[in-house]
């Protein structure tokens, strides 16, 4: 099977006033047309950073991604991106939200007939034509990311890239959408590639499950394959041994393989200074 997105040794630095910053170090990763990859790491383990340089918003210092073996250069319509924050224009309806998307991509190809089937298309697909004619303040936070979700999916991208969508929303609501993005990728078949901290969420609805190593130098530590039968029914896998044991796999690489440092640091500068404080005593 041909890669359909090929992340080749991309390391990224950032300048600062002590010199450059090294965020990422040689991350090399490998995905087929339909996958659905999740990036799960702590804070600062540079996952946005992989994301932003795969949507073309940064540019990697070395290595390069590749999208059907053409380099990845700036932002492009087939990869689109949907944030935690929704990014909905206040002023504008959940259907002109959507249709400003459409009208960028399809707007020499498709006619106003068929740019307004494929708005509501993208709408139904989210559960949201009853909402159409709503601005973002007269629906919810779950209701706003469905939107979102559909402008991106508007867009007719062969990749998804999702930076936490789904995590300022209440339990219930996440939930819901976590369902919605199954049936959604099951039907379409994008590349879906999702950064999150929710290790649930990770074995839930991924293929793999990219862990990455704490920074500065960030980089693929261990990536976990997750075999379990698609459709996935989240009542019935809480009690699947294989999905106990994924997310056993996940939380030892997290809590103790990667536990974070900063306490240990903190604690060995207390000791300088205690005694330090002897000394001058």
């Amino acid at each position: 099977m041909q890669t359909h997105l090929n992340i080749s040794k991309v390391s990224i630095d950032f300048p600062t006033p002590k010199g450059p910053f090294r965020a990422l170090n040689d991350v090399s990763l490998k995905i087929n047309k339909g996958e659905f990859v999740s990036l799960i790491g702590h804070s600062g383990c540079g996952k946005s950073t992989v994301l932003n340089i795969v949507a073309g918003l940064y540019d990697a210092t070395e290595g390069g991604v590749l999208l059907d073996g053409k380099e990845i250069q700036g932002p492009g319509p087939e990869r689109a991106v949907v944030f935690q924050n929704h990014s909905l224009l206040p002023w504008l309806t959940s259907y002109q939200n959507v249709e400003l998307a459409v009208k960028q991509v399809f707007n020499k190809t498709k006619s106003k007939k068929e740019m307004h089937d494929w708005i509501m298309h993208n709408l139904e697909l989210v559960h949201m034509t009853h909402a159409a004619d709503k601005r973002p303040d007269e629906i919810s936070g779950g209701m706003k990311q469905r939107v979102g979700i559909a402008r991106a999916l508007a867009m007719e991208p062969s990749v998804l890239l999702m930076d936490e969508p789904f995590g300022a929303l209440d339990a219930l609501t996440r939930a819901h959408l976590q369902d919605s993005l199954m049936e959604i990728q099951k039907d379409l078949n994008n590349t879906v590639i999702m950064i999150t901290h929710d290790v649930d969420e990770a074995v839930l609805l991924s293929d793999r499950i990219v862990m990455m190593t704490n920074g500065p130098a960030a980089t693929v530590g261990e990536i976990l394959h997750v075999d379990l039968e698609r459709p996935r029914d989240r009542l019935a896998l809480a009690s699947d041994p294989k999905y106990v044991d994924y997310r056993a796999q996940v939380l030892t690489f997290l809590y103790e393989k990667q536990r974070k440092v900063e306490p240990i640091a903190a604690g060995k500068d207390a000791k300088a200074s205690d005694k330090g404080e002897k000394a001058s005593a």
